[in-house]
């Protein structure tokens, strides 16, 4: 006399497993968005003109390209610029970052994916911290090994530690100029 019982249990268990997988499936397929890319902040950030008009500032997925103030960061800001300045592009939005921006998956020009194109050029890292995608790991020892962008220099710093550095660089001058009122 089990089996009834189970029978009723699994049953609905297999119809909600479907309505979930159809559910996140169809997110997967209704997700991308088409935008024009109206402005370029870095190499990893772009402002994109969605089709009622509003804008969206768009983090770049897997890529961490050169700060402003870092050897190449104009590079990197360029690159991207001429890739999708004034395009159409496709995106799907994959999460947002502590800044509230869109981290975002952005295509161009028949698909080429812009994170890889960055980081094939040499103008960006491949952000492992938050990506699994080992192809692009290969883009980067690949551009590492030619020497591309950034990578011609051999004391090329990654953003995260330039960020650090200047992290503890103002932490340091801020507890000098606190040690100067107390000296005085």
């Amino acid at each position: 006399m089990n089996f009834p019982f189970k029978v009723l249990i699994i049953a609905p268990m297999k119809k909600m497993m479907c309505v979930v997988v159809l559910f996140f499936t169809s997110m997967c397929v209704f997700s991308q968005i088409k935008a024009r890319i109206i402005g370029i902040k870095d190499g990893d950030t772009v402002v994109a003109l969605l089709a009622d008009k509003t804008q969206e500032t768009l983090r770049l997925a897997e890529v961490d390209c050169p700060e402003k103030k870092q050897p190449f960061g104009n590079n990197a800001k360029q690159f991207t610029s001429s890739k999708v300045f004034g395009k159409e592009v496709i995106f799907y939005r994959v999460t947002k970052d502590r800044y509230r921006r869109t981290i975002a998956k952005i295509f161009y020009d028949n698909n080429k994916y812009l994170s890889a194109e960055i980081i094939k050029s040499g103008y960006g890292w491949w952000y492992f911290k938050a990506s699994k995608d080992l192809q692009l790991q290969e883009y980067e020892m690949l551009a590492r090994k030619k020497k591309r962008g950034l990578w011609a220099d051999k004391n090329a710093m990654s953003p995260w530690d330039f960020r650090k550095m200047k992290k503890e660089q103002s932490k340091a001058a801020k507890l000098k100029g606190e040690n100067f009122y107390l000296s005085n």
